[in-house]
């Protein structure tokens, strides 16, 4: 017995070994996913030429995705295909998107191959609806792209939709939850005749292919589409392409066997570090395809957030463009890809090649830290949106000490001044911020970082906000904002909630309390901390006007002062709330900040 446990435990570590050998032969091939971080999608077919209308009418129903057109407006194959008409062949130059790219700092495109409408935009051999047949041009857009790419050293991904299609007659079809399925040997008719045959011509034809990015976002398992399929697939790429990287949104998991990436859902960023590679596929505007009606365009400013957020949680941005059927960009993407561009090019130091610091719900109200090593040395970046009223930059959660401290100006550095205590850092800023968007300030230290992974971040106001997304707890039921009410824990029961705070300065420090009582009795709890104890209540809370005159109501979270604890010494301290109460509380916050 004892022999045979041995050998199922020599076998799960050499499978455990294998395995990590295996991921660490993936995470290698994705290296250079890694350190772009900032790619352009591009979605462009026959829905381009509708530009979001067809005969008079907008689109229809909710996500107003004007490459949905034909599904949504419920065109015929036939009339939607007229559109490839509309197509200015004299104008299109591929070659004008991968400039764009490479102007706007980006170091990689995706191009919608084939989109949910089952058109191909190069001369496929499998059928006959393709842009070029359906607009009678000899054009292959997709072997232009793969040839300016090459010239300008721009990696290339190609998008597929496997699991939808429009066009074929077993393709999935979300109107056959109502009409009936196609059957799963129907299907597979699709898969063989369609899918695998066009996914060998992308994988054969076109040279070096960077990375396949496939759009189901729901499991396999909830789809008509069976795992044998899609191991076929990956089969297919691995031995056409074996450095093609493989994006989660195949349907399979994220492991190193299948998948190389994890894709977020659209427009959906990072709340938490996340080890393996990542990215968020997002929109300059609302629609992905070009809508003519088109008015809701993302700032430069949000451009920004999107990017380095991500970057600050080991992830990347992939941003999309909507080219017209004449392959014109439209303004409003051009001027903030060039404006993201000029700000790359004088602080991209600080995003390719960078990931983040494993801090744990550690978001600064001043902006984002990112890292990268350099030889010896680990240079941290941190990119300031709010610059500080009070011209001091508050970082916690380095216990590392840097050697320098230096403010960036595009390539120039000046030094700064600055002060640690313990985990928290406190850097001297000018009046006046270098940049008009994100400046950045760098930190250089020696070796490998120490973290204080765990400390709650100190505010730009100089406190501490202790909540439910930041506590050592891992167990509190959180509910999130909703657009009405806060993100807040409903707290019944036996209650304990620990954050751990770093003092800076000893002194005394007032807490106050915000929450909302759902009863008609008044809460009682516990606030403890080094041998101090303070007991608070929290009388029953009403409903507020959230607009007047709509019979718009939402629960109201008050606030108040329960007490003071005083800090003999600056150090690192355990806060902890109890509570025996069996009624609700929904508790938001409380704040500790040193009294004048």
């Amino acid at each position: 017995m004892i022999r045979h446990m041995k050998r199922i435990l020599i076998l799960s570590l050499l499978l455990i070994s294998a395995s990590v050998r295996l991921f660490a032969q993936h995470t290698e091939k994705a290296a250079w996913f890694k350190d772009a971080r900032f790619g352009m999608f591009i979605h462009w077919g026959l829905y381009s030429a509708a530009e979001g209308m067809w005969k008079g009418e907008p689109l229809r129903y909710m996500n107003n995705y004007a490459e949905w057109l034909r599904y949504r407006n419920r065109v015929s194959k036939e009339e939607y295909g007229t559109l490839a008409k509309r197509f200015n062949w004299d104008k299109i130059d591929p070659e004008q998107w991968v400039l764009l790219a490479k102007e706007a700092g980006m170091k990689y495109i995706i191009i919608t191959t084939k989109h949910h409408d089952g058109v191909a935009l190069w001369d496929t051999k499998v059928g006959t609806y393709s842009l070029p047949k359906l607009s009678g041009s000899n054009r292959d857009v997709i072997k232009e792209i793969a040839a300016a790419c090459r010239k300008h050293g721009m990696k290339l991904g190609f998008y597929y939709s496997h699991w939808i299609d429009w066009e074929h007659p077993y393709g999935w079809n979300h109107q056959q939850e109502l009409s009936g399925h196609v059957t799963d040997a129907q299907y597979n008719q699709y898969w063989q005749e369609k899918v695998i045959l066009q996914l060998r011509e992308l994988m054969s034809n076109y040279g070096d292919i960077a990375l396949v990015w496939f759009d189901m976002w729901i499991p396999y398992q909830k789809s008509i589409i069976k795992k044998e399929q899609l191991l076929q697939v990956v089969k297919l790429i691995r031995e056409l392409q074996p450095n093609c990287l493989i994006n989660s949104r195949l349907g399979l998991p994220t492991d190193a066997d299948h998948v190389d990436f994890e894709t977020l859902g659209d427009n959906q960023f990072g709340s938490n570090y996340i080890a393996h590679p990542w990215e968020t596929p997002g929109t300059i505007a609302h629609s992905w395809g070009y809508n003519g009606q088109e008015n809701e365009w993302k700032s430069t400013s949000q451009i920004f957030q999107s990017l380095i957020s991500n970057v600050s949680l080991n992830g990347g941005f992939t941003l999309n463009i909507g080219p017209r059927a004449d392959g014109t960009v439209p303004y409003e993407s051009v001027s903030r890809l060039h404006e993201v561009g000029t700000w790359l090019n004088r602080y991209g130091q600080g995003i390719y090649g960078n990931t983040g610091l494993d801090l744990k719900n550690n978001h600064f109200d001043w902006g984002y830290l990112t890292t990268k090593k350099e030889q010896h040395k680990t240079i941290v970046y941190a990119h300031v949106f709010n610059w500080p009223l009070d011209h001091k930059l508050r970082i916690t959660g380095i216990k590392s000490r840097p050697t320098h401290v230096s403010l960036a100006n595009g390539k120039t550095l000046a030094p700064l001044k600055y002060e640690q205590q313990l985990s928290l850092i406190h850097i001297d800023l000018p009046t006046d911020q270098p940049d008009h968007y994100v400046s950045e300030v760098q930190l250089t230290f020696d070796g490998q970082l120490e973290l204080d992974k765990n400390t709650v971040a100190e505010s730009t106001f100089g406190g501490f906000s202790l909540k439910s997304t930041n506590s050592l707890n891992n167990d509190l039921k959180i509910v999130r904002y909703n657009g009405k009410n806060p993100t807040h824990a409903i707290l019944t029961g036996n209650t304990k909630i620990d954050w751990e705070v770093t003092i800076p300065e000893a002194g005394t420090y007032s807490l106050d309390f915000s929450a909302h009582n759902p009863t008609q009795e008044t809460s009682t709890f516990e606030v403890h901390v080094t041998g101090q104890q303070i007991k608070g209540s929290f009388a029953p809370t009403q409903k507020m006007v959230v607009e007047p005159n709509e019979n718009n109501y939402t629960e109201e979270f008050v606030e108040k002062r329960i007490g003071t604890f005083k800090f003999e010494k600056p150090g690192k301290y355990i806060v902890t709330y109890t509570s025996q109460q069996t009624n609700p509380l929904w508790f938001n916050w409380m704040w500790l900040e040193k009294s004048n």
